[in-house]
């Protein structure tokens, strides 16, 4: 059962009020559904709008901020709990430990780096958790397309390329994450087989 979903994403708004709009209804979606939301922090950009949501509707979020950031004032000033971390990688593995599932909103190259950083544990089998891609405005379209051009160069295989579900309906992909299951562990070929 996903009780705590992690999500990655910007701490800009991005240059359409869809991206606003579509992290206020993810937030909204957590909130009514009771899974606490586990995120950055941060009070500006997405990162701020989807907290807001959430906790406008009654929900609980707990935010990790690395104290650097926490320091230029931009940590949310009222969220259920915010756990202060050293660096950026510690950030990640709390988020890690906490969440029972990942999701990314659109964001910028650090958006990008963690969410590909969760995909790969999962493959590694460092976590059998959920994972996608709120394809808001069609803003994930090219990483879907990619992944797909992963696999089909036999980079990917399928049944890693489709532990990212992409979806635009936040409650479809929470959906998809309550029946979740992880694929095998990846292996790799031992010396005498090659």
């Amino acid at each position: 059962m996903v009780r705590r979903i992690a999500v990655f994403c910007g701490s800009s708004k991005g240059a359409s009020d869809t991206y606003e709009e579509g992290a206020a209804a993810l937030g909204k979606e957590l909130a009514r559904r009771e899974i606490t939301l586990v995120y950055g922090g941060a009070s500006v950009g997405l990162m701020g709008a989807l907290a807001d949501a959430v906790l406008s509707e009654g929900g609980k979020v707990i935010g990790v901020i690395p104290k650097t950031l926490r320091d230029k004032e931009i940590a949310h000033p009222n969220l259920t709990e915010l756990i202060v971390v050293d660096s950026m990688h510690e950030r990640k593995a709390k988020m890690a430990e906490l969440a029972d599932g990942f999701i990314a909103l659109p964001g910028g190259p650090g958006t990008l780096e963690e969410f590909v950083e969760i995909f790969t544990w999962g493959q590694l089998g460092l976590h059998q958790k959920p994972l996608g891609l709120l394809n808001i405005n069609n803003y994930y379209g090219p990483l879907a397309a990619l992944f797909d051009h992963m696999t089909e160069q036999q980079f990917l295989a399928e049944k890693y390329r489709s532990m990212a579900v992409v979806e635009s309906d936040p409650a479809n992909l929470i959906e998809q994450f309550q029946s979740y299951q992880a694929p095998s562990v990846k292996r790799y070929i031992d010396k005498e087989q090659s």
